[in-house]
């Protein structure tokens, strides 16, 4: 089957962005202080991650990719721009004095063990989010599928009125959602939530068409075109009127499954930004989560990774 030309593809992400930071070091003794491993530092890598993981999923599939973001205004913005621009991404991100940029940092022993996150964050200020929904605006004409990754920091507090400005120029829409208020994603194309934040929304459910029924009336009550559940080993399942569409998970070994969701929409949208019908898009972003879960934390799986 033909590869999609990805270069076709032109996608705007708005979302909360952050830093992940990782620590590692060797631990060999219990602290005589408290009944905690010692951990020896040995190195540190940085790693765009959240919103800023997602643009660069779609930079590293071929996607013409621009981002929308808020970060404080510090080194650690700094730096999650600086590995965007290099991997040609448009930066677009508001500076707020008020705020620190987002951070994730994990501390790592041994082989690749997480010892410890510590987690750093400040709500953006008003001010700034306004005059993001105006550059949003403006972006939306360069662009033919946007994706609001929405972390729950804060970035998008507009969502609603975002996602109409973006239906009513023609743009496909796909939501990775947060929280416990679903309403605020009505009018999106395309939903992906995974197993625990769909049993958020819609609770407990006790057989395979039982769960069906829930998601469906979710997606009818959301005026959604699709809603995709990933569902970690066992795959995906589409969810659309007049059908259902289940995936099964590549068998490959795990190391990391944080940021598969990253990719799992953002080649998602860059596949339906190319011209991919939603059903081959869905079975090619599960291929993409199947490599990315191999490696190591934040990684962006590339076009070359996903067609070999």
């Amino acid at each position: 089957m033909k590869t999609p030309d990805t270069r076709k593809a032109r996608i705007l992400v708005v979302g909360d962005v952050m830093l992940d930071r990782y620590w590692f070091g060797d631990t060999t003794r219990i602290s005589p202080e408290a009944p905690v491993p010692v951990v020896l530092f040995r190195r540190e890598e940085t790693k765009a991650g959240g919103a800023a993981n997602v643009a660069y999923s779609c930079a590293a599939l071929g996607a013409q990719t621009r981002i929308l973001s808020v970060t404080g205004d510090d080194e650690d913005g700094a730096a999650i721009g600086a590995m965007l621009r290099k991997a040609g991404v448009q930066v677009n991100f508001h500076a707020d004095r008020s705020i620190r940029t987002t951070q994730k940092l994990r501390v790592i022993g041994g082989r690749q063990h997480q010892l410890l996150r510590i987690d750093i964050e400040t709500v953006p200020s008003r001010e700034v989010l306004a005059s993001k929904l105006a550059d949003f605006q403006a972006a939306l004409p360069g662009c033919n599928a946007v994706i609001l990754s929405d972390y729950g920091k804060g970035g998008l507090t507009h969502i609603v009125r975002m996602i109409g400005r973006a239906r009513a120029a023609g743009k496909r829409v796909l939501i990775d959602p947060k929280g416990a208020d679903y309403t605020r994603y009505r009018g999106a194309h395309v939903m992906t939530p995974n197993l625990a934040e769909l049993r958020q929304i819609v609770g407990g459910w006790k057989s395979e068409a039982d769960l069906e029924r829930r998601a469906q009336k979710l997606r009818r009550g959301l005026q959604l075109e699709a809603l995709l559940l990933t569902r970690g080993e066992e795959g995906m399942t589409l969810y659309r009127q007049g059908g259902v569409l289940h995936v099964r998970a590549e068998k490959r070994e795990v190391y990391d499954v944080s940021g598969a969701g990253d990719t799992v929409i953002a080649t998602l949208a860059t596949m339906l930004a190319a011209g991919v019908s939603l059903g081959r898009a869905v079975r090619i972003a599960n291929r993409a989560a199947g490599i990315a879960v191999m490696k190591f934390g934040t990684a962006a799986v590339t076009k070359a990774e996903l067609f070999r």
